[in-house]
C-alpha cells in the first residue's frame, strides 16, 4: 500500500505506540466480530477503566467505532481503517511509512518491524513536568486541568494525572478518566499530608502511561502547597521532576464578593483565612471562567486582586471556550518555580478553617423503570439539595455530581455543578442518549454540619424517587476535615 503523509502517521503512531492499544486492534482485526467492554477487558485481562479509556484513543484517531445493540454497546474496526490492513500479501499490516505494525494472529509482542523514527515527534523530556494547579472549591480547576492535558495531549506530550480529595468517590477523577486521561487519585488527606501517597500516585502512573508530564489538582480547602509539597519534591526528588510555577485558580464571582467588589454570601473569616492563604502562595493568579463576566468585570477584579496581592502575575482564562489559555500554556511548560521563603501561616486557624466545612461524598445508583435523561436528572438532584441548603442558610462551596449509564463503554458521564446558593446548577457534560439505569457519583462541600448534610441528601434523595427512577444510597461518607499535618515542610 502507498505510504501516509506525515500528518496522517503522528496521530495513529501516537494511538499504536501503546502495546494495550495495539493488542486490541489486533484482537479485533483478527476477529472480524463486534466486542463489548467486558470481553475486551477479560480477553486482554485489563480492568474496565483502563479498556474504556485506550478505546477512548483509538476512537478519537478513526481506528475503531462503537454502535449500540439494545442496552450493550459493541467496539469493532471502522472499515475505513480495516482497508488500510489489506494487501495482496496478507490482511493484517498496517504501513506508516516511518514503521509497520503487524496485527495478524501470530504477531510477536514485539509489533514494529522497524523503528519508528518520525523526526517531528517530540523527544522524550527528563525529568518529567511537574505542575500543580490549586485553587479554592468550586473555582474551574478541573475543567482546567482537563484544557491543559489536552493542550499537552495535542503536543505529543503522554500526560498523567493526579486528583486529591478528603474522601472517596470523587467526581474530578470520574470526568477526568471519561475524557480519557490516565488518572491516579489520593484520597483521605491533601498533598501534603500524603506526600508519600503522592510519590506512589506518580510512580503508578510511570508504570502504566509513562508521562512526561504530571498534572495534580490539590484539595480545595488545602494551602501551603509550595512548602510542604513543590519544594519537598524537588529536594528529595529533584532528578526525577521539573517544577512549573503554582498557578491558583480563582472563581470571578466568588472572587469579587471576598474582595468586597459586590454584595453577596460568602463564608466565615476563618475559611476565608484558607483562600487569601491561597492567593498569597500563588505565583500566577488565573481568573477561571472568563465567559462568565464583562470586560469591565474583570478589569475591575484584575485591579482589586493586584491591590491585594501586588507580586503576583495575574490572568484571565475560560478553559471552556478556550480563551486567554496560551500565556497560562507558555508558563506552565516553559518556566521553573522561583525559591522563595515559605508561606507564613498560622496552622491553628487554618486547622479551624477547614473543620467548619462539611465534606460528603455518595455513590447512588439509579434504577429506571423506562430510560430517563440523565442531564435534567442531575439538575433536579442539584437543585433540590441547593434549596434545602439555602433554607439552612448553609454556604455551599462546591456541589459536583457525575453519573454513569449502565454498561457504559467509553467511560462517558453526564457532569452538573453548583458553586455557589445563588447561582443556578450547571449541566457541564452531557450524554447523548436516555439511559436505563447508572451509577451516580456525588460530592458536596459547605460551610455546614456534616450530619445535616447527610440529612439534607438523604431527604432529597427520597423525595425525587417516584415511580419512574428510584435512587438508593451504595456508599456514603460525611466529615470535617481534620487537623493539617504535613509530611514534610521546607522552609
Amino acid at each position: 500500500m502507498s505510504r501516509v503523509d506525515e500528518d496522517d502517521c503522528l496521530p495513529i503512531l501516537r494511538a499504536l505506540g501503546d502495546e494495550s492499544r495495539w493488542r486490541m486492534v489486533r484482537l479485533l482485526a483478527s476477529d472480524r466480530k463486534a466486542v463489548t467492554l467486558g470481553e475486551l477487558g477479560e480477553r486482554l485481562q485489563l480492568s474496565n477503566y483502563n479498556v474504556s479509556r485506550h478505546i477512548k484513543v483509538l476512537l478519537e484517531v478513526g481506528i475503531v467505532t462503537i454502535h449500540r445493540e439494545g442496552r450493550f454497546k459493541f467496539v469493532t474496526i471502522t472499515p475505513a481503517f480495516r482497508k488500510r490492513l489489506q494487501s495482496p500479501e496478507d490482511t493484517g499490516f498496517l504501513d506508516l511509512g516511518c514503521c509497520q505494525f503487524d496485527f495478524t494472529p501470530e504477531a510477536s509482542e514485539k509489533q514494529l518491524h522497524k523503528p519508528a523514527t518520525v523526526a517531528n515527534l517530540p523527544p522524550m523530556t527528563s525529568p518529567a513536568r511537574y505542575l500543580m494547579i490549586g485553587g479554592f472549591l468550586g473555582a474551574g480547576k478541573t475543567t482546567a486541568v482537563a484544557a491543559v492535558a489536552k493542550h499537552l495531549a495535542d503536543q505529543g506530550k503522554r500526560v498523567g494525572l493526579i486528583t486529591n480529595d478528603q474522601g472517596r468517590e470523587l467526581v474530578d477523577t470520574a470526568m477526568l478518566r471519561s475524557r480519557g486521561f490516565a488518572t491516579e487519585e489520593i484520597s483521605g488527606g491533601c498533598f501534603c499530608c500524603r506526600f508519600n501517597s503522592l510519590v506512589d500516585a506518580a510512580n503508578r502512573l510511570s508504570e502504566e502511561a509513562r508521562p512526561e508530564v504530571f498534572i495534580a489538582e490539590p484539595v480545595g480547602s488545602c494551602t501551603d502547597l509550595v512548602a510542604t509539597v513543590s519544594y519537598p519534591l524537588r529536594r528529595i526528588y529533584g532528578e526525577q521532576f521539573s517544577i512549573a510555577p503554582l498557578s491558583v485558580l480563582v472563581d470571578p464571582m466568588r472572587a469579587r464578593r471576598i474582595l468586597g467588589l459586590e454584595e453577596g454570601r460568602s463564608f466565615s473569616e476563618k475559611v476565608l483565612y484558607i483562600y487569601r492563604k491561597q492567593l498569597e502562595e500563588a505565583d500566577v493568579i488565573i481568573i477561571s471562567k472568563r465567559d462568565l463576566i464583562d470586560a469591565e468585570t474583570e478589569a475591575e477584579l484584575r485591579a482589586a486582586l493586584a491591590t491585594e496581592f501586588p507580586d503576583k502575575r495575574i490572568l484571565a482564562i475560560s478553559a471552556r471556550e478556550g480563551t486567554g489559555l496560551d500565556e497560562w500554556f507558555s508558563i506552565l511548560e516553559s518556566e521553573e518555580q522561583i525559591a522563595r521563603p515559605a508561606l507564613e501561616i498560622d496552622y491553628d486557624i487554618y486547622a479551624d478553617g477547614e473543620a467548619l466545612l462539611g465534606w460528603l461524598n455518595a455513590t447512588i445508583s439509579l434504577t429506571v423503570e423506562d430510560e430517563v435523561d440523565a442531564g435534567p436528572l442531575l439538575e433536579s438532584i442539584a437543585k433540590e439539595i441547593q434549596g434545602r441548603l439555602e433554607a439552612d442558610e448553609a454556604e455551599v462551596a462546591h456541589l459536583k455530581m457525575t453519573l454513569s449509564p449502565d454498561n457504559a463503554f467509553a467511560g462517558e458521564v453526564a457532569i452538573v455543578n453548583l458553586v455557589r446558593n445563588d447561582f443556578r446548577p450547571e449541566l457541564c457534560q452531557e450524554l447523548d442518549e436516555p439511559i436505563e439505569g447508572g451509577q451516580i457519583i456525588l460530592n458536596l462541600r459547605a460551610e455546614c454540619d456534616p450530619d445535616r448534610l447527610s440529612a439534607i441528601v438523604g431527604e432529597s434523595i427520597a423525595a425525587l424517587s417516584g415511580d419512574t427512577f428510584q435512587l438508593s444510597l451504595d456508599h456514603f461518607e460525611h466529615f470535617r476535615p481534620g487537623r493539617p499535618v504535613p509530611t514534610h515542610r521546607d522552609v
